[in-house]
């Protein structure tokens, strides 16, 4: 990654909220659909999270994918921790991991 600033606000990003999504579009109009399932599974769990959407900036879509060492968006941190993509965020979930995850971390939630 050459431009130190990227890297920067990405960390930034993720050391001051408990919980980042870098995604296409916003929480609220997701403009893809990994982006868009990230953020129901978020909502449905009641995780209040700070979203980043890389279509405003080129240099954080690319930033982030080298940040991470990970090709695809969306990218979801807790407290700082990679955790993975949509598909990982998805399994994480069915399993009950994702709920022990924000547990662990101190990150409220929706107990169903």
């Amino acid at each position: 990654m050459t431009d130190t600033s990227v890297a920067d606000r990405i960390k930034d990003d993720i050391s001051t909220n408990d919980v980042v999504l870098f995604m296409k579009g916003t929480p609220v109009f997701p403009m893809c659909g990994f982006s868009a399932a990230v953020v129901q599974v978020l909502s449905h769990m009641g995780v209040k999270f700070k979203g980043v959407n890389v279509l405003d900036d080129p240099s954080i879509r690319q930033g982030i994918k080298e940040f991470s060492d990970w090709p695809t968006i969306p990218q979801l941190y807790v407290k700082g921790e990679f955790i993975g993509g949509c598909d990982i965020v998805r399994e994480m979930y069915q399993s009950g991991e994702l709920q022990d995850l924000f547990q662990n971390h101190g990150v409220a939630f929706k107990a169903e």
